[in-house]
């Protein structure tokens, strides 16, 4: 523990060891104003450590992700984390830990002098550890003794005896440090090594590909100048032999650069979903984002499938132009091939506006019945059902046209181009074969780079398909992947420090202020709200009342940070949303959105309440769920599922009524333990009884609190 110790930063230079990290790593390539000022608030610290750090990180242009594992798992968070910031248990005095990686029995630690140290992993694992094992330590070699265990094999018995008395126990207080979704792609890669995976996969594959064209060449000399002997053939299977661990290799890194290239984008992906603003789907029904999905998988699986095609062909047709011009048909036969190739262009083009047509068509069939699903039961009862299949018919017509039009230039990409070569290239032959100017050797070498070539082709029209397929689902899923680059508001460092000091706490503090507010969606001309001032202080149970329209929900979204006003002056607790960081703000203000905005996810009960905090969630914070829900009146739901908080639920999953749901929301925004609590029609769906007593429990856990409601 003194190793480590001397090793650990202390907590006044935790803005300078997040700085070093991120440099040592590789995260961060450009310089920056300075390393941040540690931290040094006293007590739990914990939500302040958390928004302090996201605010360090975002002025790197880095992203600090909470992590944690359970007692077994420890040693393998070490070995995995890196580069990760570690705190030391048994105070905050004790420091944090700098890990840039580890291995299979060491750590490599970055130390305040900013050099690299190696420590035993099992070191690191025992500082994590140790707090937890201490209070058991007496009893279990108690225990030992009294079994007999020998000498030998106690360390095994006691490591078992641990991870079973310890299996509910959580390691916390790590951060991993990397680089956020929306940082250049090209970054990303190049931090996840991929280009120097990539030019080894082109240089495997050339080596194996001229090992194989130099197989079958000494085969063929051979055989042609008559020495086919034991000699020649054992050279042929030894270069044969030789060929296995390139394909191997070839092999092995395609799956590495399809599964981290995979990874990144997904990644982006989902992080740009979750960055769009509401108006940009807001119009977009369940069949749209259906598809949407769709083309995300889409991209990924025929991108990667299309450019190692399209790799692998260009790297032949170069090889077999290159022998062309060794054989009899010279650079004839080689130009011949290069025409054939720009022809291959242009079709994959043609190929690509007939796909995108075809595709246009597919989805809108799919978004109209994914969308008749979703409405089946309001179309049983108020549609005709003469009306059922009005545009059906138009639909399915439109279809078999773009269908038709597609197949025939995929008929000529993929059965044309590599055939059509054949020709091609046995008439580029023809003048030497004629005239008799070549020789045997000539006339086989421009046989073989002919049927080369002919695979190459072949490759490359498969290539062009799946990449025609990328670029149309690209097209689609492009909002997503430049959404994740808008950069959120991380917060001031120092604000940080000071983000959960509770306003409200004072009598009659100033909480959440809104002056002037102005506010329109980008499809209409005229403002929702303009010139809307609302000031909410500490312990105000407010009302808000007014006609379907007004803009009681916009406002709502404005106070929780959903969405951003075009001009005016909103603080929480005097501090504005810049300043704040979005993390910070959306705990502190807690929101629950109308019905039809609002989500049950099939996921368990427990995971749909507290999304709000940490997952997976301990004891304690599963006790004060179930408190919360029976305080509301859910008790008799969780009393009738039979796996209780941990009963799934949501579409695939245990079905919750309108008033269950509605009582969930709550509870989902009273758990996040905010200042602020703000209600959008949330009791509309209650009988008087629930109402009452939801309402009782909301007004007894929540100091202050907007409801909206209708007159």
């Amino acid at each position: 523990m003194s190793e480590l110790a001397a090793l650990a930063w202390p907590p006044s230079r935790l803005g300078e060891a997040l700085e070093a990290l991120g440099r040592r790593s590789g995260l961060v390539p450009s310089p920056i104003p300075g390393p941040a000022e540690g931290f040094t608030v006293a007590g739990n610290e914990d939500d302040e450590l958390d928004d302090w750090l996201d605010a360090v990180a975002g002025r790197m242009h880095l992203e600090v992700e909470p992590a944690e594992a359970s007692y077994a798992e420890a040693e393998r968070l070490v070995r995995t984390a890196g580069p990760a910031l570690i705190r030391l248990p048994g105070g905050r005095d004790r420091g944090f830990l700098a890990l840039l990686g580890g291995g299979r029995r060491t750590a490599s630690l970055l130390g305040p002098d900013r050099a690299v140290h190696r420590v035993r992993l099992e070191a690191v694992r025992t500082a994590l550890c140790g707090s937890l094992e201490s209070p058991l330590a007496s009893e279990v070699d108690r225990l030992l003794d009294e079994a007999g265990v020998p000498v030998g094999r106690r360390d095994r018995a006691r490591a078992a005896i641990l991870r079973q008395r310890l299996s509910a126990a959580r390691i916390r207080g790590c951060w991993l440090l990397r680089l956020p979704p929306g940082a250049p792609f090209l970054h990303q890669l190049s931090h996840a090594r991929q280009p120097p995976r990539l030019l080894g996969l082109v240089g495997a594959h050339a080596l194996q590909y001229l090992l194989w064209i130099l197989s079958w060449w000494m085969v063929g000399r051979a055989a042609l100048a008559g020495r086919l002997d034991r000699g020649w053939l054992t050279a042929w299977a030894l270069l044969l032999l030789t060929l296995v661990p390139f394909q191997l290799l070839v092999t092995w890194l395609q799956g590495a650069i399809a599964v981290g290239t995979g990874a990144l984008l997904k990644r982006r992906l989902l992080a740009g979903a979750l960055r769009l603003e509401p108006e940009e789907i807001r119009h977009q029904g369940a069949g749209q984002l259906l598809g949407r999905v769709m083309e995300s998988e889409t991209l990924e699986s025929l991108a990667l499938s299309g450019g190692f095609l399209g790799l692998v062909a260009g790297i032949e047709l170069v090889v077999a132009a290159a022998i062309l011009v060794l054989g009899a048909g010279g650079w004839l036969q080689a130009l011949l091939l290069v025409a054939w190739s720009a022809l291959a262009l242009f079709l994959g083009r043609s190929y690509l506006r007939d796909r995108d047509r075809w595709t246009e068509s597919r989805l809108e069939m799919t978004h109209d019945l994914v969308e008749r699903m979703v409405g089946h039961r309001t179309r049983l009862a108020q549609e005709g059902r003469e009306r059922w299949h009005d545009a059906e018919d138009r639909a399915l017509e439109r279809y078999f046209e773009a269908s038709a039009a597609m197949d025939r230039t995929a008929t000529l990409v993929m059965a044309l181009l590599p055939r059509g070569w054949l020709l091609l290239g046995l008439l580029g032959l023809a003048p030497a074969f004629v005239s008799g100017r070549g020789s045997p050797t000539a006339l086989a070498i421009a046989l073989g780079g002919t049927i080369l070539a002919y695979r190459a082709l072949r490759r490359l029209a498969a290539g062009l398909a799946d990449l025609a397929g990328a670029a149309i689902a690209w097209r689609r899923v492009a909002p997503l992947f430049h959404a994740a680059a808008r950069p959120p508001a991380h917060g001031v460092p120092t604000v940080a420090l000071s983000s959960r000091t509770h306003a409200g706490r004072a009598p009659d503090a100033l909480v959440l202020e809104a002056d002037t507010l102005l506010f329109r969606y980008r499809d209409r001309g005229e403002a929702v709200l303009q010139d809307c001032t609302v000031r909410i202080r500490a312990g105000d149970r407010m009302l808000l009342e007014g006609r379907s329209g007004s803009g009681k929900s916009t406002l709502v979204s404005l106070l929780s940070g959903l969405r951003v006003p075009q001009s005016g002056l909103l603080l929480l607790g005097g501090l504005d949303r810049q300043s704040l960081g979005d993390s910070a703000w959306r705990r502190r203000v807690a929101v629950a959105p109308q019905f039809h905005e609002n989500h049950v996810l099939a996921e368990t009960f427990a995971f749909n309440l507290l999304m709000g905090r940490r997952w997976p969630a301990p004891p304690p914070d599963l006790q004060e769920t179930e408190a919360v829900c029976r305080g509301l009146g859910l008790g008799d739901l969780l009393d009738r599922m039979p796996a209780g908080l941990l009963q799934m639920v949501g579409e695939t999953g245990w079905q919750l009524s309108h008033g269950e749901r509605s009582r969930l929301y709550i509870a989902r925004a009273l758990l996040q333990r905010p200042d602020v609590v703000l209600l959008d029609e949330s009791f509309a769906a209650l009988d008087p009884e629930n109402l009452r007593r939801a309402l009782s429990y909301v007004l007894e856990k929540v100091d202050t609190l907007l409801v909206v409601a209708h007159p």
